[in-house]
């Protein structure tokens, strides 16, 4: 009798063991399962985020953009549009710099000249570049700043908030490098506000370049653009001496050969997260040829 129970003691203690056994088994091939797959999950997760980054920078153009910046006292509109295109930028892939002209010296504001210097800056490292106003800012994702094989202008008749008249090339245009000094550039004469686009559109067709322009855009003059031009700050409209007869025709002596000029001092910023290369740029004024650099001064 004693040995039954000594032996179904020892017979239900293997069973215990047994099943104790078997419980920790499956315990471990369970909780081995679920870590490879888990394991697996992770690492296919990593993988595919790995393979997204190249695929990000793969989209950078190949051609490399110079945004050119004519400025003078416009920090408030820098401070949105140089994140704005930035970000527009980055957005469609396109390899760029963003150039601040700034005009330092005390003549009249000259875009031409400084658009002018820009390119000679950057002729050398860049592709093509964009004239850009700073207060114009591009709303429409279909407005490309790709490499123009042709002048391409985004700020259409038909697309800008303001100006509408069909040979307007003002706002933003698009220029390769070759382009741009085949027409030797833009006029120097141009000192105050308006008419040196007018007169580049004229260089630009008697070198019998096709100005192209953005075609099927779904928007339209309200929505393409945000103008961000600040209504109290008066543009300089002034006309002295002989400035308007000879503004109104074709410049055939200057351009980007005898732009004088000098480059105060180069600086790298980051405005609100947007890169942003500064150039100070002394103009000098013929006052023999253009007078009304300096209307004051009459």
């Amino acid at each position: 009798m004693r040995f039954l129970r000594g032996k179904g003691l020892s017979f239900s203690a293997f069973l215990i063991c047994l099943l104790s056994f078997m419980f920790c088994v499956t315990v471990f091939l369970s909780y081995k399962l679920i870590t490879i797959d888990q394991c697996h999950y992770e690492r296919n997760t990593i993988i595919k985020y790995e393979t997204t980054i190249p695929k990000t920078k793969r989209l950078l153009t190949k051609h490399k953009l110079a945004v050119l910046v004519p400025f003078r006292n416009r920090f408030e509109e820098l401070l949105v549009f140089a994140p704005h295109l930035h970000q527009f930028l980055t957005n469609q892939g396109v390899n760029h710099q963003i150039f601040v002209l700034n005009q330092v010296d005390l003549f009249r504001f000259n875009r031409a000249s400084l658009i002018n210097v820009g390119y000679l800056f950057t002729k050398q490292n860049f592709d093509y570049i964009a004239m850009q106003d700073v207060d114009l800012l591009p709303l429409n994702k279909e407005l490309k700043y790709y490499y123009p094989s042709q002048p391409l202008h985004l700020a259409a008749p038909e697309l800008h908030p303001r100006y509408h008249y069909p040979k307007f090339i003002g706002g933003i245009l698009l220029i390769n490098r070759e382009h741009f000094g085949l027409v030797n550039g833009l006029s120097n004469r141009y000192w105050g506000w308006g008419l040196e686009d007018d007169e580049f559109y004229v260089r630009l067709k008697d070198a019998n370049l096709n100005i192209t322009r953005p075609e099927n855009v779904s928007t339209n003059m309200t929505n393409t653009f945000r103008h961000i031009h600040d209504k109290t700050r008066k543009r300089d409209t002034t006309k002295c001496f002989n400035q308007k007869e000879v503004t109104r025709k074709r410049d055939r002596q200057t351009g980007l050969h005898d732009v004088k000029y000098k480059i105060v001092s180069r600086n790298e910023l980051m405005v609100n997260g947007a890169p942003v290369i500064v150039l100070n740029i002394q103009l000098f004024c013929d006052r023999n040829s253009t007078p009304w650099c300096d209307c004051d001064g009459k």
